[in-house]
């Protein structure tokens, strides 16, 4: 695997925008066709669009994925999509490494809508990748103009948890490959990462000025509270610890999805 992020992307199928949902197929910097969702905000025309990212062996069409789309779309227009290796999309998960392809081909797709400002937001792996994004892309079209990441990890190779232990045994195993993809419907890359990608902790500090916000659950059964608070020692960020929540999407409840619609909207 490798974190290498340079190169244009390229869209095809894409349509024009109307009423109702739209699918388009996108192709990243480095030929992988990703399934994509526009969905515009059902309270006027808006000028924002909030770019989802899930969780691992997650998609575009997975019910709390939807659930949280349609939250936000309430806020701003929604795009959602399947990282590589899971839904529709093609490839194999390099779980965090490449996906940061997937998200800048997301949210370049969101601006040639013809929307000025695009935030994005992400759920344990996909938090992990809104954070590697907004540090990479700062400066390039496929940057974003504010990034909540919610239950990410902030350090690679974490295993402190039974929730952890099992991911990696998933990731790592042929056996645990094999129960990704006919039991997780996630493809997963066999290789290691070369070289090991920036971690989150690492890039919080590069994501600044850009508005950041981090928010995690105290129940969290995967990244105990040591991780979101490593992320905000780490750079200028807003921290929100939230009393009895677990994790990422499964766990966001409906208020706090629409808090975060209008942070969202309003930074």
């Amino acid at each position: 695997m490798s974190s290498d992020v340079e190169g244009r992307f390229h869209i095809v199928d894409v349509s024009s925008i109307t009423s109702r949902p739209q699918r388009a197929t996108l192709l990243t910097a480095d030929g992988v066709r990703i399934e994509a969702v526009y969905e515009p905000c059902t309270r006027g025309v808006t000028d924002t669009a909030v770019v989802l990212a899930h969780g691992f062996t997650g998609s575009a069409d997975r019910p709390a994925v939807r659930r949280a789309a349609e939250a936000l779309a309430e806020h701003a227009a929604v795009v959602t999509f399947s990282f590589r290796g899971h839904g529709r999309s093609g490839g194999r998960s390099t779980v965090g490494d490449r996906e940061v392809l997937d998200l800048t081909a997301a949210v370049c797709w969101a601006r040639k809508l013809g929307h000025a400002r695009v935030a994005t937001v992400g759920f344990s792996m996909g938090g992990s990748i809104v954070l590697r994004h907004a540090a990479l892309e700062r400066d390039t079209g496929g940057h974003t103009d504010a990034v909540a990441a919610v239950s990410a990890p902030a350090r690679w190779y974490y295993r402190g948890t039974p929730s952890m232990r099992r991911v990696h045994w998933v990731i790592t195993r042929p056996m645990g490959r094999l129960v990704g993809r006919y039991g997780l419907r996630t493809r997963i890359h066999h290789q290691d990462w070369d070289p090991v990608p920036l971690s989150p902790v690492e890039a919080v500090p590069l994501i600044a000025p850009t508005p950041l916000l981090v928010v995690h659950g105290d129940r969290d059964p995967y990244f105990p509270v040591d991780h979101p608070r490593m992320l905000a020692e780490a750079g200028a960020c807003e921290l929100w610890l939230e009393r009895g929540m677990g994790h990422a999407e499964n766990a966001a409840g409906e208020e706090l999805l629409h808090r975060l619609g209008d942070w969202l909207t309003r930074r």
